[in-house]
């Protein structure tokens, strides 16, 4: 059965750091474009980033560019979101996906609608 377990997320002060893993299990995460995605509390789900099955490919959201690197280690399994100058508007459950059917990171690819598989959420909360 194929699962995304999200981790790393916790409270952090503004300015602050952290880094995120999104852990495949059931399947292998080398031929998936791997999007992660945040929402807000009363807010739609947003598209952060995603990354190509090779991690040639890559694309941020303008709101996180400079601030957030996405990275994956396929030999083990595992696709990372590093955050950096954290900021109280990034407060949010984030979220990570897979999906085959694409080769690139493209804009069309970083959407919420492109992706059918999901983990259940890590919340990330800046605050002072």
């Amino acid at each position: 059965q194929l699962q995304l377990v999200e981790s790393g997320g916790g409270l952090v002060q503004p300015g602050g750091s952290l880094r995120l893993s999104c852990a495949a299990s059931g399947f292998t995460l080398d031929s998936y474009v791997i999007g992660w995605f945040r929402q807000a509390p009363g807010k739609e789900r947003e598209a952060v980033s995603c990354i190509s099955s090779s991690g040639g490919s890559t694309n941020y959201a303008d709101s996180v560019k400079g601030r957030f690197t996405i990275s994956r280690d396929n030999a083990k399994n595992t696709v990372y979101l590093q955050m950096h100058s954290l900021k109280t508007e990034d407060t949010a459950v984030y979220y990570c996906a897979a999906d085959s059917r694409y080769f690139y990171c493209s804009g069309y690819v970083l959407n919420v609608y492109r992706y059918a598989n999901w983990g259940q959420g890590t919340q990330v909360t800046v605050s002072s």
